[in-house]
């Protein structure tokens, strides 16, 4: 498996291409061959007559790329896993919780689907990381966009005619994005403040010359990927209210809160949009699924009847696509780099590696089908078997039956997760209920033997 079609993405809004020329070079003398759809690298700068130059075959039309297509690449979800050839490895991002219907196609059709966004965020990965590579840039971006449409500028000036204060600018979740767009704000001159959910940070945003803004919201933390843990509706209102007096004095506001697969929290309300500054602006760069700030647009700018300018920040890194496709290109070469066998010369889809069991998402779909049909077929063998015949022998089998109950979700857990919230959780209330079962099992056998024991006469 080494042949590669890179695409061409067909969504006028996207900038980037997967692959650049310069890495294709680099994966041609690894022993890949490429074919590349004619333009696919234009928007971003590189011309078919880079590509060629780099080792890779043009054509004009993809469906021809697919016939001998063993690995697909591209940036965006397709529309369907049409055209494909059974066991094509598929890699981009593909929206896994919103795409059922897609993935379903995908494991219909027998393709290898692998997802971007799904890869898991190990120190092992992490050239891997396309997250983390794309948001950083889209950070910067922010910033640049809000500075460029502010009626101020962000350093502190001292002239003859007076002295004019450094704007004042604050970022609400410190991940990748956010300390990217704080180190930004700082370069530029401006006073910053920050703010995340998770204490940890706090060393990270002072280390940029950054403050720390410090609400007390209880118990807090951080998920095993990294990302912050989901609020409580207290916890948001709670941080709401204590980020409204930040918001007040701020020239610009940058949001970042993004929960992973869910619709994001909204952290900035329209009472408190009604008590900043005039000219004030706030990026929302959660606004693609579901936005921060209340009345945020996707697809315009809103300015409110105070005069706060409300930017949206969806898919920023399409505005500098030269970097954004040459990060892109790095976190894909590396994974294909990854599972290439330099003896055969061959990708290969190793499924007892962590990194592919967590972003091969057909083989996910696959191990819970048969965990729910194993479950289905174990309840109906129990419910089946006549109350008469609930022997202690009876008993031992449901002990045993709990074991194995719980190595199956153990084993569905481990290959399914990835690292992943929703497979931890999972497995650890499978685990739970296996075990009650498994120690009742026993204490009933333990009960009904003593049933069956002679009793001793009393002794006279």
């Amino acid at each position: 498996m080494k042949k590669v079609l890179v695409c061409k993405e067909s969504l006028p809004a996207e900038t980037r291409v997967a692959v650049i020329p310069d890495d294709i070079k680099k994966l041609t003398g690894m022993g890949f061959e490429f074919t590349v759809v004619s333009g696919a690298g234009l928007k971003s700068g590189f011309k078919d007559a880079d590509y060629e130059q780099a080792g890779a075959k043009i054509i004009n039309d993809e469906k021809d790329g697919l016939k001998d297509a063993e690995i697909v690449v591209r940036i965006l979800k397709p529309d369907s896993a049409d055209g494909m050839n059974p066991d094509t490895v598929h890699i981009s991002f593909l929206d896994p919780f919103n795409e059922k219907e897609l993935l379903n196609g995908f494991a219909k059709n027998n393709i290898q689907a692998v997802s971007l966004e799904m890869i898991p965020r190990t120190t092992l990965a992490q050239k891997m990381d396309v997250q983390s590579s794309q948001t950083s840039l889209a950070g910067y971006v922010a910033v640049l966009n809000a500075a460029a449409r502010m009626p101020k500028i962000l350093p502190m000036m001292v002239t003859p005619a007076g002295t004019i204060n450094p704007a004042r600018v604050f970022v609400i979740g410190v991940g990748v994005a956010g300390l990217q767009a704080i180190a930004t704000a700082k370069r530029l001159g401006a006073r910053v403040d920050a703010f995340d959910t998770r204490p940890v940070v706090e060393e990270q945003v002072k280390s940029l010359g950054a403050n720390f803004v410090k609400i007390d919201l209880g118990e807090m933390g951080q998920t095993a990927q990294g990302y912050a843990k989901e609020l409580t509706p207290e916890q948001i209102a709670k941080q709401q209210e204590a980020q409204a007096k930040v918001c007040e004095k701020a020239n610009i506001v940058i949001t970042t809160a993004k929960v992973f697969g869910r619709k994001a929290p909204v952290l900035i309300k329209k009472d408190v949009i009604d008590r900043m500054q005039p000219g004030a602006i706030i990026v929302d760069m959660a606004v693609s699924t579901g936005g921060n700030v209340e009345g945020s647009d996707p697809t315009k700018e809103v300015i409110t009847d105070n005069g706060v300018i409300i930017l949206p920040g969806d898919e920023l890194q399409r505005q500098v696509p030269w970097d954004a496709s040459k990060m892109l290109s790095g976190n894909i070469s590396a994974f294909l780099t990854h599972f290439y066998n330099k003896e055969t010369k061959e990708f290969e889809v190793k499924l007892s590696d962590e990194i592919m069991k967590g972003c091969l998402l057909t083989v996910i779909m696959l191990l819970i089908f048969v965990f729910i049909i194993a479950a289905y077929l174990g309840v109906e063998l129990i419910s089946k078997v006549p109350s008469q015949l609930h022997t202690p022998l009876m008993s031992g089998t449901n002990a045993i039956s709990g074991i194995t109950i719980v190595g199956a979700i153990a084993a569905c857990a481990i290959n399914a997760s990835g690292n992943h919230v929703f497979g931890i959780i999972l497995g650890t209330v499978a685990i739970f209920f296996a075990t009650v079962n498994v120690i009742g099992g026993y204490f009933v056998t333990d009960r009904m033997l003593a049933m069956f024991k002679k009793k001793e006469a009393p002794k006279k």
